[in-house]
This record gives structure tokens, sequence and C-alpha cells, in this order.
């Protein structure tokens, strides 16, 4: 039994406290054993580090850093690392247990990990977020490995911060070990196809929820909310499929226009002045104005916790695709479902990036690696899998596509369980 004291250090988190609440849903629809419900509620292992960085004038400071591995019932765990201010071990622990339910659902051997230091990656230097990456994986290093815990680019990290993590693994172990983390640059062992995976696999979930509600994406109006590599790649894809995209935003803010955007030239924009705000053409908007926007698909892509039970009432899309993890909380899942407005879980709409990063892992174990367009085609093949298992469940038991994704993995982990017993 987790004791009562970091009990309260996890539940202090929202996040956190809405993960519970959806296993604690799950877990009553399909009478989950009570020993593997509590187990399931808190992580296996948690880790909180110190790093200590040295700053380019010359001072140390020191952030605090976590990895967190919620179970490993189904195999080693996989899970991103994130730099924000706003990390914390809770939010952590809510993110490791969706990595868990995501996995499962994907039918990948493995269980959720999430990591993470509390930072402002965009006020240090190149060279500082180095030493800090590096000191970081140093700290971790006895919970990471291709067959122990492999982890992935998320908020606030890139392909280049998974070559220094892999590259400091590296030189601990004495040669280089590509399986230790994914999402890595293509020279340095990464896939083909890896940085556009959250982003495609957002758009095949999308192409069949829109077949389903007889939706024609051609011209059919589009919501992106975080214009950062899962929202961008999004609205690329949708853009090319024929999609009007009237509204975008970053962290600085958002633009609207109803005629549509050319999303080609706002990327060039975006790389000049490294935000959608002022784009030429476009009438400026907050980001909580942007996801009331009149569309037919909006995409939140940003951060958790996004839709609430405060503006849930005001979307007006048609269908929510999840590019986000947790955007949208239990309060306004409810008020959505009333309102008939499709909600595509971030675990089955955001999947592509674990998948090809299983797809990496599998490569770098073998030194062996396939052509992009081989690597599109497993990953459209998997999520329509899980698409359809997702909306099967959903028409045999009358409930949410939420539910019915968190049904089909919490049922799967619990099964993991229940067959390799109980040790000791």
């Amino acid at each position: 039994m987790v004791g009562s004291e970091s009990k309260l250090q996890f539940e202090s988190s929202e996040m956190y406290r809405n993960a519970v609440e959806q296993l604690g849903g799950v877990a009553k629809r399909i009478n989950l054993d009570a020993g593997i419900h509590e187990r399931l509620r808190f992580p296996r292992r948690a880790l909180v580090v110190s790093v200590p960085t040295l700053m380019d004038d010359g001072r140390t400071e020191v952030f605090v850093g976590y990895r967190v591995h919620h179970n490993t019932v189904l195999g080693p765990t996989k899970g991103g690392i994130r730099y924000h201010p706003e990390v914390s071990l809770g939010e952590v622990t809510a993110l490791a247990m969706l990595m868990s339910w995501k996995c499962a659902l994907m039918g990948l051997p493995y269980g959720g990990a999430k990591g993470g230091v509390a930072c402002t990656p965009g006020a240090m230097s190149p060279r500082e977020l180095e030493r800090m990456t590096r000191r970081y994986t140093a700290e971790v290093m006895l919970l990471i490995g291709p067959d122990l815990d492999i982890p992935a680019p998320d908020l606030g990290t890139n392909e280049q911060t998974m070559a220094w993590i892999m590259d400091t693994y590296a030189m601990t172990q004495g040669r280089t070990v590509p399986g230790v983390v994914t999402g890595k640059p293509l020279l340095v062992g990464g896939s083909a196809g890896r940085r556009d995976a959250t982003g495609r696999g957002l758009v095949y979930a999308l192409g069949q929820a829109a077949r389903d509600l007889g939706l024609d994406l051609k011209g059919a109006r589009v919501v992106v909310q975080g214009f950062g590599n899962v929202g961008s790649v999004a609205a690329r894809l949708l853009w090319r499929e024929g999609c009007l995209v009237v509204g975008v935003s970053d962290a600085r803010g958002g633009i609207g226009n109803p005629q549509g955007i050319d999303i080609r030239e706002l990327t060039n924009f975006m790389k000049q002045s490294g935000t959608v705000v002022g784009f030429p053409g476009a009438e400026p908007i907050s980001n909580a104005a942007l996801l009331e926007l009149p569309c037919d698909i909006l995409v939140p892509a940003a951060i958790g916790g996004q839709i609430t039970v405060h503006n849930a009432d005001r979307i007006k899309a048609r269908i929510v695709a999840e590019g986000a993890n947790g955007p949208t909380t239990p309060e306004a899942d409810d008020i959505l479902a009333e309102r008939g407005v499709l909600v595509i879980p971030d675990i089955l709409a955001n999947a592509g990036g674990v998948v090809v990063s299983y797809f990496e892992w599998v490569q770098g174990l073998q030194y062996y690696f396939w052509r992009e367009s081989e690597i599109n085609t497993r990953l459209q093949e998997l999520i329509i899998r899980a698409y359809n298992q997702v909306t099967a469940v959903s028409k045999r038991e009358s409930v949410n596509l939420r539910m019915a994704a968190l049904t089909l993995a919490v049922r799967r982990v619990a099964e993991g369980f229940q067959l390799r017993g109980f040790y000791p």
C-alpha cells in the first residue's frame, strides 16, 4: 500500500485525479479485481532527482527532474520526457498511466512511463540545455535502458535531446546503444517517419471518424490548438486533404480566418518569426476563444485541461481529436457526449508517436531500418485496427470512444497481471 503522504503528492495534481477518476469508471464497468485496481492507481516506481546545471554565466541552477514507471506487466516501459515549468510528480505520474493505456490499446509490448524536468527551455541556451539533459540522464540512469525503459521526446524536447541522452548513456556503457531512446535523429539510429508520426496517426484516426459520420474531409473546417510537432503536422496533412484550416494557435496566441489559412505559408512565416501570431491575412484570437470557433473538427494539440466544464458547452466542432494528452476533463467529456460531439480520445488519436517509436526501437535492436513508406503503411494499419476495435466496443457496450478505448486497454493490462500472477 502506498503511504498516505505519497498519495497526497500524487493527488495534488488535477491531471492525476482525472486519470484516477477515468480508471475508477472503467474498473466499475468491468468489475476489475480490487487488488489490480489498487495496483493500477499508483506507479510501480517513481524517481525524483535534483539536476544541478552549470549555466552560461557561471552560476549553478538546480532543477527538479522526474521519471515514473506506471507498470511493467506487458514489457519494458515507454514514455516521453518533457521540459516545462509546470512539470510535477503528479502530472508525470498521470501521463505515465495514460501511456500504459495507450501502449496496451495499440497492442505494443510496453508498460507506461513518463519523465520530465521543471524548467523553461525557451529561456535556456543550447549549451545549458545540453548540460541539463546530460545531468538528468545521469541521475535517472538506473531506470532507463533498451530492455527496461525507453524515453522519447515530448513537450519541450526534441531529436537533439534524445541524441544527448543516447550519447550520455553510451558513455557509461562503453558502446553505442541505439535502443535506449526513440525519436533520435536519423543519422544516429532514428526512424524515418518518426517526426510526423503523432500528427499523421491523428489524421488516420480522423479519416475513420469522418467516414463514420459521413463527413467529407475535403472542405471540412478545422481548428488546431497548438502548432508544435503534433499540431503543425496534423494541420499540414489535413490541409493537403482539402480541409479548410480556419484557426491555429501556439503558446503566444492564435489566429483565425473563416476563409482558411494557407498552412504552407504559415509554416514559412513561423520559421522566420517563431510564432503564428501576426500572420498576414488572419485575425488575432486568444487560445480560449480559438477552441470555440465554428468548425467541423477541433484538434487540441497543446497541453492538458483545455476543454473543461466552463467551455465544453460552447465547443462547436462535430469531432474533437485529442492531439495533446488529457486536453478534456471528465466533466467536459460528459457535456460533449450529451451534445453529440464525437471525441477521439488521446490514447487513440495521438498514439502514432509511440507506435513509430516502437518501430524505431525494433529497428535499432536489429540494426536494420525500414523505408518511410513501409513505416507509414504499418502505422496506418495499427491505427485503423485500434480505431475499429474501439468503435466495436463502443457500439456493443453503448459507451463513448474514450470509455471504449480505456475498457480495452485496462482489460489487457489486467489480463497481463492475471497471467503473470502475484510476486512474491
